[in-house]
């Protein structure tokens, strides 16, 4: 602390006028203190001892009656004042908060100000749903657990008719400071959590939390066509919000469970019918399912192994736009395994007529 007996004309240290107001007082400090704060002019005690001085002369002439009792006296009318200079730098923090909150850029924040209320937390929960469910669409009820905001004090945590009161320890700032030389650590208050204030007349139904556990009911629609994996969003459907806030948003993650018969590629959907090789040689009309109803399907001659056969606009709806993909058919001819004698005579005779047919063609070829 300067001795009296040294201690500059504080107008003289800021560099301003006795007739200067509050802002122009406000703008001389910010102005020294940047230019001798010690984080800027490490180890130049010089510097350490402009900075201390100008904020005692700034805690002096920016509170009115301090200043009026230097203005009639000098240093000496502040010595019943309780005031005792430079206190230290978690006194500069404690009491110009709002200078230095400005000073580095952070705005200021006037004590007691801070917003409680935040928003809620967004809830994911996956569904699953069968293959036909995703295709057709499905109204459901879900149950969802989730913290709510409590009915009885809105969200407030507070006794209806009581009000929060500053937080003692930090004196409504929400943030302490800790020193250690001329580093300075500013960490939110362990007693209100950075909020600035304490409840000290807690809402019975929530115990001061502002939120209670609940489970909601929520209708969802489930659109047709609807593919593995997408996510569907409901607003305010989340965790209710701390304090009054908003609530979060549910996120339901949606997977289909595979079919037995059907595969889905896109929009379309694939199956795979077995023909005999009798069918796949003379040809036929099957009943095929599909997603609705079974359809007719034919079967043209001579269809080989492996072909694909397509039912138009029986697959999946188009979730963004109108229609519908196809159902794809893969054709899966069956070999017989187990032929009995007579069978196997017949074959024999239609591999001789095959052979005498492409023998002629061969000897029209070639001759």
């Amino acid at each position: 602390m300067l001795n009296n007996n040294h201690k500059r004309d504080y107008y003289e240290v800021l560099e301003v006028s006795r007739q200067a107001d509050e802002e122009e007082i406000k703008k001389a400090y910010r102005k020294m203190a940047l230019k001798y704060h010690p984080d800027r002019n490490p180890g130049d005690k010089k510097a350490e001892e402009r900075f201390k001085e100008a904020a005692e002369a700034y805690e002096v002439l920016h509170d009115p009656q301090k200043r009026e009792l230097y203005d009639r006296f000098g240093h000496e009318g502040l010595k019943n004042t309780g005031f005792s200079g430079f206190g230290g730098f978690e006194d500069i923090f404690s009491s110009f908060g709002d200078i230095f909150e400005d000073f580095f850029g952070f705005g200021r924040r006037e004590r007691g100000s801070q917003s409680r209320a935040r928003e809620g937390a967004d809830l994911r929960y996956d569904l699953s749903i069968s293959f036909m469910d995703a295709a057709k669409g499905k109204e459901m009820e879900l149950k969802i657990p989730r913290m709510e905001t409590c009915s009885n004090c809105q969200g407030k945590g507070l006794e209806p008719g009581t009000q929060p009161e500053y937080c003692p320890t930090c004196g409504g700032r929400g943030q302490v400071v800790q020193a250690q030389g001329f580093f300075r650590i500013s960490t939110p208050c362990p007693r209100c959590h950075g909020q600035g204030q304490i409840i000290t007349h807690p809402c019975p139904s929530c115990h001061g939390q502002g939120r209670i556990e609940q489970t909601k009911t929520l209708s969802i629609k489930i659109p047709p066509g609807i593919s593995n994996g997408s996510r569907l969003r409901f607003r305010g459907q989340g965790e209710g919000g701390n304090h009054g806030g908003p609530p979060g948003d549910l996120y339901i993650i949606v997977y289909v469970e595979e079919h037995d018969f059907f595969q889905r590629d896109g929009d379309h959907v694939v199956c795979s019918i077995p023909i005999s090789m009798i069918q796949a040689a003379l040809g036929t009309e099957l009943e095929v399912p599909t997603l609705n109803n079974p359809k007719k399907l034919t079967i043209p001659k001579g269809t080989q192994n492996g072909s694909t056969l397509r039912l138009k606009g029986e697959g999946f709806p188009h979730l963004r736009g109108s229609g519908k993909g196809d159902q794809i058919i893969q054709v899966a001819v069956k070999i017989p395994t187990h032929l009995n004698k007579r069978q196997e005579e017949l074959l024999r005779e239609f591999e001789e007529l095959e052979a005498k047919k492409s023998g002629s063609r061969l000897f029209k070829l070639f001759s």
